[in-house]
Formats: structure tokens, C-alpha cells, sequence
């Protein structure tokens, strides 16, 4: 099984260059510093489709943009935007494309300059697009293994930050996974401790406890991850643990699980070739999903605070 790829049309309308274009106008020279370098901040901001409703449901959009901030902070990216002024030009973008299904929102700000040489104190760009979106993997169960290539550690590239430089160590490991047959990676810190995945917080349920590595593991800090502590403790009276994990409890576990804006909730049934629990979902990782879904797509009123509807009554004009 391997990750779906997702491509954007030419027509479809971008922020970029400090106005609203269209993708297929956009040129980036291959001198640009974030290409020869890393050195770029991304976001992912999911937006799901309410047939019903006729509208897309924005999840999450000032908490990932308040992230975006914290995370161009750290790479010397001063935002020509504020928070409120990236939302409002997200859900232009979003009125003026006008999808009629599940869509993938990427903010980016890099240093766009043309110069050779390693540095940061250079002027900053940014472009938001958008592109469809389904299931980044499955969820119906993923097989899993240990990478051999650890996590990043936080005091060589910032592990909270979404830098885009950094996201080697992922190819790398989800790479390596897949050639062995896989679905996905799961990272251990330098100590030997469990972080994440590829690009996912993961949990795990041992006698009767929510469990996750704690914020000092070198993991992001997940907006997904406090969307399903929040869930578990007022849907479920689960309090999540967070603390250090070791690798064998991932294979004495009854349930494991992923979490992320790409993954949503997405269960694992095997680590190492070993069934985890019963080798099928298990009930909370079930409830979880189901609970997560509904109050995404904007269909329980409990949790409309999560999202930000965009109506989407016609398809806009090309």
C-alpha cells in the first residue's frame, strides 16, 4: 500500500506573490533558497466536504495558522499576514476554486530569494494552494514497522516546527518501509524511545490507559493529536498519559493508532510483523475515527467550533 498523490490544476486560483493567481501563472526560479536549501515552513489544513450542507467544512483553520506562525518563527520567517488575515485569504481561495469534495490546504513561506549560500536572513515569500483530497492512507488497518532511520532530534532540526527541509528524514524512512513491504514508519528518538511516524503522532492503549510520547519525544506537536485527547476525555473519560514509550510496548499494546491532519485516525494492525491486539481495530480506535469524522464534516453541534463552514452552492467559473 502506498501513499496517494494528489496534483493540482493550472486553473485553479492561488495565493502567491502577495495576490490571488492562478496556479498555472506561478514561476519559481530553480536558484530559489528553499529549493537548493530547506529552507521553507508548510502547513496542512484539511477541508471536508457536507453534501448536505453544500458546504465545505475548514477544520481547524486558526489553530493550524497559529502553529504556521510558531513554526516560521523558528526559521527567522517574519509573515507579511497576520492570523486572521491568512484565514480570510484561505477561504477566498476556497470560494473562488469552489471543490465539491474533500481538499487539502497548503500554506507555504519560504525564502524565496535567488542566491547561492546558507543562511536565513533573507526576505521571506508565501503561496497557499489548495488540491482534492481523500484518505492519505488507508483506515482500515496499517502494517507497520520500525525504522532503522531515527527521529531528528528537536537540537538539530526544530522536531515542532513543519520545516520543509526536514522532511528528508521522512522520505527516507517511509521509503525504506514501503521497499520492505509496509505501510508506514514509526520513528524512535536517539535514547531508543518511540516518537511518531512518518508524519503522524501515534497512541496506544495499554490496561485500559490512552497513552502518547510526551512533547520532549521530537515529535510536532499535533493539532490532530489534541483533538483526540480532547475527544477521549469528554466523549469517552479516557485522560490521555503522556510520557516516554518504549518500542516493545508498541507490540504488548491493545490498540495502536496514528493521528494527523493527513492521516486522520488511522488505525495500525501490525508493528513488526505482530498483530497488535487481536490484530484488528479496536473499539476505542473505532469510536475515535467515527466521533473524529463527525464532528469534521460539521455534523455534530457539540464540536462546530471546530470547523469553519464555506458554502460551495456552484462550481465557480473557470
Amino acid at each position: 500500500m502506498s501513499r496517494k498523490g494528489f496534483g493540482s490544476s493550472g486553473e485553479e486560483w492561488c495565493y502567491h506573490g502577495g495576490e490571488l493567481v492562478r496556479m498555472g501563472d506561478v514561476r519559481l526560479s530553480p536558484a530559489t533558497h528553499a529549493l537548493n536549501y530547506g529552507t521553507g515552513v508548510f502547513e496542512g489544513i484539511r477541508a471536508y466536504w457536507n453534501e448536505s450542507k453544500g458546504t465545505l467544512q475548514v477544520l481547524k483553520l486558526r489553530e493550524h495558522y497559529e502553529r504556521f506562525e510558531k513554526s516560521c518563527r523558528i526559521l527567522h520567517i517574519e509573515l507579511p499576514h497576520s492570523v486572521d488575515e491568512l484565514c480570510d485569504i484561505t477561504l477566498e481561495i476556497l470560494k473562488r476554486n469552489a471543490p465539491r469534495e474533500d481538499t487539502y490546504i497548503r500554506p507555504l513561506a519560504y525564502k524565496g530569494a535567488e542566491v547561492v549560500g546558507v543562511k536565513l536572513q533573507l526576505p521571506p515569500e508565501l503561496s497557499i494552494y489548495t488540491v482534492p483530497m481523500g484518505n492519505y492512507v488507508e483506515l482500515t488497518g496499517l502494517r507497520c514497522c520500525i525504522s532503522s532511520w531515527r527521529r531528528t532530534p528537536d537540537n538539530a532540526i526544530p522536531a515542532r516546527a513543519k520545516l520543509t527541509g526536514s522532511y528528508i528524514n521522512t522520505a527516507l524512512a517511509v521509503d525504506a518501509a514501503h521497499r520492505a513491504g509496509y505501510d508506514e514508519a514509526i520513528f524512535l528518538t536517539h535514547d531508543g524511545y518511540v516518537s511518531e511516524a512518518s508524519a503522524a503522532n501515534i497512541f496506544l492503549i495499554r490496561k485500559g490507559q490512552l497513552i502518547t510520547p510526551d512533547v520532549t519525544a521530537d515529535i510536532l506537536e499535533g493539532i490532530t493529536r489534541d483533538s483526540v485527547m480532547e475527544l477521549a476525555a469528554k466523549e469517552l473519560g479516557m485522560q490521555t498519559v503522556e510520557r516516554r514509550v518504549g518500542r516493545t510496548e508498541l507490540y504488548a499494546a491493545d490498540e495502536v493508532f496514528l493521528t494527523g491532519t493527513g492521516f486522520q485516525i488511522a488505525p495500525v494492525t501490525e508493528i513488526d510483523d505482530r498483530p497488535v491486539g487481536t490484530g484488528k481495530i479496536g473499539p476505542v480506535a473505532e469510536k475515535l475515527q467515527e466521533m473524529y469524522f463527525r464532528a469534521a464534516r460539521g455534523e455534530w453541534p457539540e464540536y462546530e467550533h471546530w470547523t469553519v463552514a464555506v458554502e460551495v452552492a456552484h462550481q465557480a467559473a473557470r
